[in-house]
């Protein structure tokens, strides 16, 4: 599998351009801020022809460029439908410090073309399949997913679920602790320990890495679980 990441904007949300190698089809994940560009270069760089946006959530920081990329290559996006209103409104989804650093003023609007993720979906494009695992938390239509290899690698795009030393922070409009530490539970610790995660911020890591040393994952079996820090929005 070809994945080409980059990070992307003011916060540095990462963008994945996936493919199952050079010449052929590609998706890309989590077009944020200014990454209308990058993602061209590396489309032109390694002969790719995007097929679809996928959507790890609804914060303007992995969707911002998502309109332009989908209506330029005439493909579709594909979100969670308890995150597709930021698309058009994405002050709703962002702190107050947020908004004021945008000036109050941030405008948004859905490509021509969006489809509606569920949980368990399996989705086949661009030679690739990939499961969607709806991991409600940091925002209600917050999902990952997985994809695996002929040769047995296994892979998660993990959104703002899970970083690599942290999780993604609750305390935005949409967001949900108790329902983060749940998807947690279910969605990320049954994962296998060679599963590579690609987060929405910062480095790439692996599951058995975060189940050995994730403070948040460490300690979700105790009743004062900490809230997750401020990281992102």
């Amino acid at each position: 599998m070809l994945v080409i990441g980059f990070p992307t904007g003011s916060l540095q949300a990462n963008c994945f351009v996936l493919a199952t190698g050079p010449g052929g089809t590609c998706v890309v994940v989590d077009p944020g801020q200014d990454a209308a560009e990058p993602i061209a270069e590396a489309l032109r760089e390694h002969r790719l022809s995007p097929v679809a946006v996928l959507l790890t959530h609804g914060h303007f920081d992995h969707t911002f460029s998502v309109a332009p990329v989908c209506d330029g290559n005439d493909i579709p996006a594909w979100i969670h439908p308890d995150d597709r209103g930021l698309l058009s409104d994405p002050l709703k989804g962002i702190s107050a410090e947020s908004r004021a650093f945008f000036g109050g003023n941030l405008e948004m609007r859905e490509p021509r073309e969006v489809r509606e993720l569920a949980d368990g979906a399996e989705l086949d494009l661009a030679g690739l399949r990939l499961t969607v695992d709806h991991t409600p938390g940091h925002t209600g239509g917050s999902v990952m997913f997985r994809a695996g290899t002929e040769e047995g690698g296994r892979l998660v795009l993990s959104g703002d679920t899970l970083f690599a030393g942290s999780i993604g922070r609750t305390d935005l409009p949409g967001g949900n602790h108790r329902e983060m530490l749940t998807s947690l539970r279910t969605k990320v610790l049954t994962l296998t320990d060679d599963t590579v995660v690609l987060p929405g911020h910062g480095p790439t890591t692996t599951i058995g890495r975060e189940r050995a040393s994730n403070p948040f994952l460490l300690k979700l079996g105790a009743p004062d679980a900490p809230a997750a820090p401020h990281r992102g929005l």
